[in-house]
């Protein structure tokens, strides 16, 4: 739709007039105007150009960004070395299809598999996290011949209308969408802090997996599950990190049924949690992974990985995209990867993440309302609670509002939306990572 500019140069006259030069009040009165409301926005700024890790607004106000595009920009915003490998690319092939192959594709593919744990080597390109999840749920009900789905409580997958049925995270995203896709079943997911078992981890394994048990004996036939669907670490749901060993009994449960492992990587990839795929950490390799947001530093990219003996028995054409693999979002894909290995960025995510992992901790001491500090490399959450130890939204929410009144960006996650998670890019100065902390050990602080 186009702007009317008389309408435009009203507003800006208005605000001439009362002395205030607010271009970013006028823009989002623009945006009230024009853009669906459903599509929500955490900070009440429009940004204009992103900095490394800063994103500054149309009044030119800079702000510290925590939340790098929901762990999108893994390498800061604007990398030049993937300005530059967008730009070269844009003037040579921007569009094919599947009318042809190109070469970005092809060293792309090649990439991931060497990036990715051994077993892997088949890749699909695709667009967004939700269209790769359905992508590699796909191919395993496919190459299965099973219809059953087991995700786990609190998970993330999309928005899609089969995401929202794999989505456990928070009612809203799947409440008043029914009938939702059949053939789905949730399980619980070894959340440790809010279990009946807080002090022992090993108690919360084992719950979980007589959990597993009942859903197999009352609920559905092992034999007709086709995949077990998780977040090596929960995003959505809170930045729950699983106790050591779960993936373990995991993977033997697969192996004894019969049933795909597909880690869902979209949040947690591409160095984030201090290993280049989360997953790894647990000394396990998936059937299936898909990954997205962290892989292109912003332009819009997905994939799903998993072995060519599987991927051989899907036939041609059964599974495809018209703009998935685009020409321009390979290059920045192969940009970034190669950023992320040369700055040794994954190396860094896991030493400045445990150093800020530990000073969240520290200044948190004491303080009742902080519940829990938790995470793996620049993936950190920090739960909040009431007087009575309940989930606090509202400490949440006041937490991000002076962090973001002191120009720090944070997001909140987590069923009661009861988190603030920090994702710094994994680039991060340590001048930059000591103003955002000293930021939030004021917000944290207040009373």
């Amino acid at each position: 739709m186009t702007v009317n500019p008389t309408k435009d140069q009203d507003k800006e006259t208005v605000d001439k007039k009362s002395g205030s030069h607010d271009k970013n009040k006028t823009m989002l009165e623009r945006d009230r105007e024009f853009v669906n409301p459903v599509l929500s926005r955490a900070a009440p700024i429009v940004a204009e150009r992103g900095e490394g890790a800063y994103l500054i607004d149309v009044n030119g106000d800079r702000y510290l960004d925590f939340t790098t595009g929901i762990a999108v920009n893994n390498i800061g915003h604007c990398h030049p070395k993937v300005v530059q490998a967008i730009k070269a690319q844009a003037e040579k092939l921007i569009h094919t299809s599947v009318c042809a192959h190109h070469v970005n594709y092809i060293e792309l593919c090649e990439r991931l598999v060497e990036i990715t744990p051994p077993s892997l080597n088949s890749v699909f390109l695709a667009n967004s996290g939700a269209e790769c999840v359905e992508g590699a749920l796909k191919l395993a009900r496919y190459v299965t011949g099973r219809p059953g789905i087991i995700t786990f409580r609190g998970g993330f997958h999309g928005r899609t209308h089969m995401c929202m049925a794999l989505t456990t995270s928070k009612l809203a995203y799947r409440d008043m969408y029914e009938p939702l896709m059949p053939s789905i079943y949730t399980t619980a997911f070894p959340y440790v802090y809010r279990s009946h078992f807080p002090n022992d981890p090993q108690k919360v394994v084992d719950d979980v997996f007589e959990q597993l048990d009942m859903l197999f004996a009352q609920i559905i036939n092992p034999k007709q599950v086709a995949s077990f669907l998780i977040e090596p670490i929960l995003g959505e749901g809170g930045y729950v990190v699983p106790p050591s060993g779960f993936f373990k009994r995991l993977r033997k449960v697969a192996d004894e049924h019969g049933i795909m492992l597909i880690a869902d990587e979209v949040q947690t990839g591409f160095g984030r949690t201090g290993k280049m795929f989360a997953i790894e950490h647990e000394g396990v390799e998936p059937d299936i992974m898909t990954m997205a947001k962290g892989i292109a530093a912003g332009m819009p990219l997905s994939a799903f990985i998993s072995r060519r003996e599987l991927t051989s028995k899907w036939e041609a054409g059964r599974h495809g995209t018209t703009f998935g693999g685009n020409p321009v979002s390979c290059a920045a894909a192969l940009a970034s990867i190669k950023v992320i290995q040369e700055e040794k960025l994954v190396e860094r995510s896991a030493k400045l993440g445990g150093e800020m992992i530990e000073r969240i901790k520290k200044m948190s001491a004491g303080k009742k309302h902080v519940g829990d500090v938790r995470g793996r490399g620049m993936m950190i959450g920090i739960e909040f609670n009431d007087e009575h130890g309940k989930p606090s939204k509202e400490w949440a929410d006041k937490v991000s509002r002076v962090c973001f009144e002191n120009k720090l960006l944070v997001l909140t996650c987590g069923y009661k939306g009861q988190v603030i998670r920090l994702i710094p890019p994994l680039n991060l100065s340590e001048a930059e990572m000591e103003q955002g902390l000293a930021i939030l050990e004021r917000a944290i602080s207040q009373k």
